[in-house]
This record gives structure tokens, sequence and C-alpha cells, in this order.
């Protein structure tokens, strides 16, 4: 992917693990993360009872979460090398939800910004805004909602010598 910046020995298996571990609530609703690459991740929600809303479908609030853990995953692969020295949030979220979500759903999120790029702005203004893409999709394919999650990334103060 161009504009993400070199990463050597970065192990995104335990990056993924890491991510649930950190974030419980990752794990309390049952989210896998499948794939996590530099810039890009894919994270899964099975469909489970607990988990649906008044109509028997998936609840907008998992499928919400879904999302922002997609995007997550997507930023920290991205800043891999860099997670020590920041603290990012979430800013702001926009979420489209076009069909009935019945699990499981595939979130896939990709960063809508050149990585290397907000790395450089992130250095130079010891913050960068941007944000991330994601499509939810179910099983047969089908798009059933799309996502645009902001992240605020800051560099971490770092103690007088």
């Amino acid at each position: 992917m161009p504009g993400i910046p070199e990463m050597p020995n970065v192990d995104f298996d335990a990056i993924a693990k890491g991510m649930t571990m950190a974030v419980p609530f990752i794990g309390h609703l049952g989210l896998e993360i499948t794939e996590i690459s530099a810039g890009e991740a894919t994270v899964r929600l099975l469909r489970r009872s607990e988990l649906t809303n008044h109509v028997g479908s998936l609840h907008a609030g998992a499928l919400f979460t879904v999302a922002e853990t997609a995007s997550g995953a997507a930023f920290v692969g991205a800043f891999a090398v860099r997670m020590g020295d920041i603290t990012p949030l979430a800013s702001s979220a926009e979420i489209d939800f076009l069909k009935v979500a019945n699990g499981p759903i595939t979130a896939s999120a990709r960063l809508g910004v050149d990585a290397a790029e907000a790395l450089a702005t992130l250095d130079a203004d010891g913050k960068v805004e941007f944000p991330c893409e994601v499509e939810l999709t179910d099983e047969s394919g089908t798009r059933v909602a799309s996502a645009t999650i902001s992240w605020h990334v800051r560099l971490k103060e770092q103690p007088a010598a």
C-alpha cells in the first residue's frame, strides 16, 4: 500500500490479540479481528441472540462497534511502530444503515489518508486527525452499512530528562 511507512518485524497477529486484551469490550461482543495489516483490517461479528434488536436483526450498537473496532485495527496496523508514543481516540463517527443486518457481519476498514503523511503531520504538529472508511457486509457480500470513523492521535507527553 503506497504511503505506508516501512515496518520491520511487525507481528500483526500479536497486534490483533493485543487489541482484544486492551479493549475488553471487543471480547465481550465476541468480535474477531480476522485480518490486520498496515492501514487495513477486517473484523467479524457473529450473530448471537443477545446482540439482536426488537425485530430480530443485529442491533445498531453492535454494528457500530464492529465498524469502530475495524477502523481502530486499521489505524493500529498503520501506526504499529509508534503505538508506545501516541494516544489515539476516535473523535467522531457517522454510520449509514443500508439493509437489515443478519450475521455474521464482516467489517472491512481502510485508512482514509496516506499513513506516511499522517505520521509526518504527527511529528511536525504533535497531533493528527484523519478518517477511516468502513464497509459492513453480510455473509452473501451484501453491504448492510458503511461508516466513517474519525481519529484524533496525539503524541504522549515525554517526561522531563
